[in-house]
């Protein structure tokens, strides 16, 4: 329950409205407050809350916009089933700090009856791994972080590196339409098994959930492995090691060039190679990310 202090705050500080949200953005503008914006599709855990304290270090004002993006989900399933509690997210937001402000809205406010995705061309970093099995996902996340980018035009927008193949997309994003803009990648916040922190992870049962070390396990091995076992054979045994696991299946895994994302074809010493993963976990997709080097 919230406490009639912190209903005030929330009532304060949570916009839910695009009007709304223009007429208090123009009062930060005026008054030359940073503006620092942290995109979300809510039911928040610790990664959210570290990308929250790193924006507070920033400025003493932090927007947090809480909204579930239809347009990104390949599997209509998935966006039916993705958790949801904004209650709570809201409850959590307001003990961090009075200082956050929401921005909550529905679908309807920001897609109006189109709820469609604008079409993007990010050249290669779009077509492979996400890309290749989620047909039109960056589509939808551009279009959104485009339409928020648009509308806050933040100094700085925080994203954490677990969706690394997303941050590259959001950078372009900038690059190209939102040059004021400063993209801050925020390190992936782990749990004790290792596995990266995600709002999916509430989707798994108990058993699958405690056998995701496997994930973190494999990450690890391949960085320790990179110049010992041949690249292929690396991937080989990974991917062997994991469908042993029960429900557990690999969709992809790779190494590749973190600012490129292009495969290597053999071992290399090179920096910045960065190893992808993804794994279907009774129908649940864990992504996860690793830098080798």
């Amino acid at each position: 329950m919230l406490s009639l202090r912190a209903v005030k705050v929330f009532l304060m500080n949570l916009y839910t409205s695009v009007q709304e949200l223009a007429l208090e953005l123009d009062k930060q503008r005026k008054n030359n407050n940073t503006m620092c914006l942290v995109p979300t599709m809510g039911s928040l855990h610790e990664g959210h809350y570290s990308l929250v304290h790193k924006a507070l270090k920033v400025s003493g004002t932090v927007w947090v916009s809480i909204f579930v993006n239809p347009t990104q989900f390949n599997d209509n399933n998935d966006f039916v089933n993705y958790p949801k509690n904004l209650k709570k997210d809201i409850k959590i937001l307001t003990d961090i700090s009075k200082n956050i402000k929401i921005f909550a809205p529905s679908t309807k406010e920001i897609y109006g009856e189109n709820i469609k995705p604008q079409k993007f061309d990010f050249g290669y970093i779009g077509e492979v791994m996400e890309g290749k099995f989620r047909k039109d996902h960056f589509n939808g996340v551009a279009t959104i972080v485009t339409k928020l980018l648009a509308l806050f035009k933040p100094n700085f927008v925080f994203f954490g590196e677990k969706d690394f193949q997303q941050i590259l997309i959001v950078q372009k994003i900038i690059d190209e339409s939102f040059h004021r803009t400063n993209l801050i990648r925020c390190e992936t916040i782990r749990n004790k098994n290792g596995l990266a922190l995600s709002s999916r992870n509430k989707l798994l049962n108990k058993e699958d959930y405690n056998n995701s070390n496997i994930i973190h396990n494999m990450l690890v091995f391949s960085k320790k492995n990179l110049m010992k076992i041949p690249y292929q054979k690396i991937k080989t045994h990974i991917t062997s090691e994991i469908n042993k696991v029960k429900n557990y299946k690999v969709e992809y895994f790779e190494i590749r060039d973190e600012k490129t994302l292009f495969e290597i074809k053999k071992n290399s010493i090179n920096e910045g190679l960065r190893a992808f993963i993804s794994v279907n976990v009774n129908g649940v997709r864990l992504i996860d990310n690793y830098l080798l080097n």
